[in-house]
């Protein structure tokens, strides 16, 4: 599980730092930042699927010119906080371990930054990567080192951790500049095993996240046979309900849900094949015998399926994000939603991270969320953000109880009370 994702000179962030648990949930106003999170997220997800810097930030594509990844939004020049020349992401985790105690705690860090021998790109200026109180690699080793840190303008030189077999220090390797040493050093010949181990686990960490932004077109659409993985715009949502619907109890527990997400009466899935293109649709069948096809579905009740397909699927991510989780859900059904997700999150095998607007969902979060749940404000003379956990704003916990989270968010009084606490540090440090 990601536990911290601090962020330096990113986008509109100078330094701050967004606390995370199994569920957590950011609220903020249009503009405040609230995306840019979600592209730090997806730029560490590009590392963990192996790409370089180049396909991270400015998109991947195969060879028919399909698009394979998606750029980070904005140029390329944006990703920086403007007025300054390189940025950094800090991500904390903590690693899966026979039990929650044998759990090992990983901190992995890189700064990106303009490369100066071909200007216009990006290259890996620092990274380093510890796991538990044992540093792994770094590329600028310590005092007293004996060796120039950094005197090759070529590649990107790392000292990996002592072994038992070392007397002093460990190997000194060089990596590619212009892709994370991350997923490269998992190759290097001068690698021990247990340093590759943990290099890929938190590789796979990071490459099993997802990103969804439903749309209710592409969930209409009929789909392959075969296909059991949603697509990130909810993409082939026919077979991947299909595939639970095989298992009898997860068939029932996926009805049983949906009856309670959604005004329709639904007795069963049914899932018939078009005889001349051999995809597979999606059909309701409801009490009275009335059967409805995804076509006639409303928005909302496709975004409840596709979500309940992330999450009950054989093989959910470990990772998911959704912007705007509430948008087209009724009120009266953002409850149900919650319990969902903090039911399954509490499990320990998914993680969620959320934007939302909605004081009804912000009213309805358990303790646990709340303590993960951050606002996100710009400063009113900068264009910079500031990320807050609720529950560290003064009295939240007691207004919280008195008044309500969904109040709390309408009447302004999250962004009020960081600016305040911001103006008062200001001026005691004068």
């Amino acid at each position: 599980m990601i536990t911290e994702l601090r962020l330096i000179d990113f986008k509109n962030f100078a330094d701050e730092t967004l606390r995370m648990g199994p569920f957590t949930v950011i609220v903020g106003a249009n503009a405040s930042g609230k995306s840019n999170v979600r592209d730090a997220l997806r730029f560490l997800h590009g590392i963990g699927r192996g790409y370089g810097l180049a396909d991270i930030i400015g998109g991947k594509y195969g060879a028919g010119g399909e698009v394979q990844w998606e750029p980070i939004r904005g140029t390329a020049s944006e990703i920086v906080r403007f007025g300054t020349s390189w940025f950094a992401l800090l991500v904390k985790m903590k690693l899966p371990g026979r039990s929650e105690k044998k759990q090992r705690k990983a901190v992995y860090g890189i700064r990106i930054g303009g490369d100066e021998q071909r200007p216009g790109t990006f290259r890996v200026m620092r990274e380093r990567l510890s796991v538990g109180q044992r540093t792994i690699y770094t590329s600028h080793p310590p005092s007293p080192d004996p060796i120039r840190d950094q005197d090759d303008d070529t590649h990107l030189l790392l000292r990996m951790a002592k072994t038992e077999t070392q007397r002093k220090y460990g190997h000194r390797i060089a990596v590619r500049p212009d892709q994370p040493a991350l997923t490269q050093i998992r190759e290097h010949r001068n690698v021990v095993r247990l340093h590759k181990d943990w290099a890929g686990q938190v590789t796979e960490a990071l490459a099993n996240m997802r990103f969804l932004d439903l749309s209710p077109d592409r969930m209409r659409r009929p789909a392959f046979p075969g296909q059991t993985i949603l697509g990130d715009g909810g993409e082939n949502l026919p077979t991947v309900l299909k595939e639970i619907c095989e298992d009898p109890k997860r068939r029932e527990a996926l009805i049983e849900w949906t009856r309670e997400l959604t005004p329709m009466d639904v007795q069963d899935f049914g899932f018939p094949t078009d005889t001349i293109t051999g995809r597979v649709q999606l059909a309701f069948r409801e009490a009275n015998g009335r059967i409805v096809s995804a076509w006639s579905a409303s928005d909302g009740t496709l975004r409840f399926l596709a979500m309940l397909a992330a999450l009950l699927g054989a093989n959910p991510a470990r990772f998911y994000v959704f912007e705007e989780i509430d948008n087209g859900i009724h009120p009266s059904r953002v409850r149900l939603l919650l319990d969902l997700i903090e039911g399954q999150t509490a499990k320990g095998w998914t993680q969620v991270v959320t934007t939302t607007h909605s004081p009804d969902l912000l009213s309805m979060i358990g303790g646990r969320t709340f303590r993960s749940t951050s606002v996100i404000c710009r400063r009113p003379d900068t264009e910079d953000a500031v990320v807050r956990p609720i529950a560290d704003l003064p009295d939240a916990g007691r207004l919280r109880e008195s008044q309500g989270l969904g109040r709390l968010h309408t009447s302004g009084w999250m962004e009020d009370a960081i600016l305040f606490d911001a103006g008062g540090e200001e001026g005691g440090d004068a």
